[in-house]
């Protein structure tokens, strides 16, 4: 397995919450309010899995060593999906906010609506992107023996900030997140069961 492999896999898991933050808002819209235990748990889902297990393999591992072999960090790809991660970070804090002042503040539930159509279109377009253009350069720029080391440095990523037990709680979150909503999909444990295999090789 390569590591833009396992970082694909993530993106699945990361796309079925986005599904379901989707059809939280369409019902919100519909009943008038918004499921508070909900949102706050999809907060943080994208605050834990997305961001602090995800991202910072890409942030802290993936993209210094795309740089190292000439992609510019300040105009290059890597720089543009940084951006876009700062962007989503700013959505996540908002959507945060709101759910925390539903029931006091009257315009909590636009708020939290706003962000949350903003952060899953942006992290759609941001998925595809990476997969589509930033993985097939990394996989065409790194050897074997730099995918090698991606794979070691993102197994130390999960080793240190505790990510085993994270994927295993909100991959359990993402699939029962998904059957309350009804978003549909593969099962989700056997792929980063597969990753974490893969690593420790």
């Amino acid at each position: 397995m390569r590591p833009t492999d396992l970082l694909e896999e993530e993106h699945r898991v990361i796309e079925r919450m986005l599904e379901c933050l989707e059809k939280m808002v369409e019902k919100a819209q519909s009943d008038g309010k918004l499921d508070r235990g909900a949102a706050l748990d999809a907060v943080a889902f994208f605050r834990e899995f997305a961001d602090r297990c995800h991202h910072a393999k890409e942030e802290t591992h993936l993209f210094p060593m795309m740089e190292a072999y000439g992609f510019s960090p300040h105009a290059g790809p890597t720089a543009v999906m940084r951006h876009e991660h700062e962007q989503g970070r700013a959505h996540v804090v908002g959507m945060a906010e709101a759910a925390k002042a539903l029931g006091e503040d009257p315009k909590a539930l636009a708020t939290f609506t706003r962000h949350a159509r903003a952060y899953t279109e942006l992290l759609h377009e941001h998925i595809a992107k990476e997969n589509e253009c930033l993985f097939p350069m990394a996989n065409n720029a790194l050897g074997p023996e730099e995918q090698k080391k991606l794979l070691e440095l993102f197994e130390k990523v999960e080793e240190e900030g505790g990510a085993h037990e994270v994927h295993a709680k909100f991959l359990r979150m993402a699939e029962e997140m998904g059957e309350r909503f009804g978003v549909k999909g593969p099962k989700l444990g056997s792929a980063i069961g597969h990753s974490h295999a893969a690593c420790n090789k």
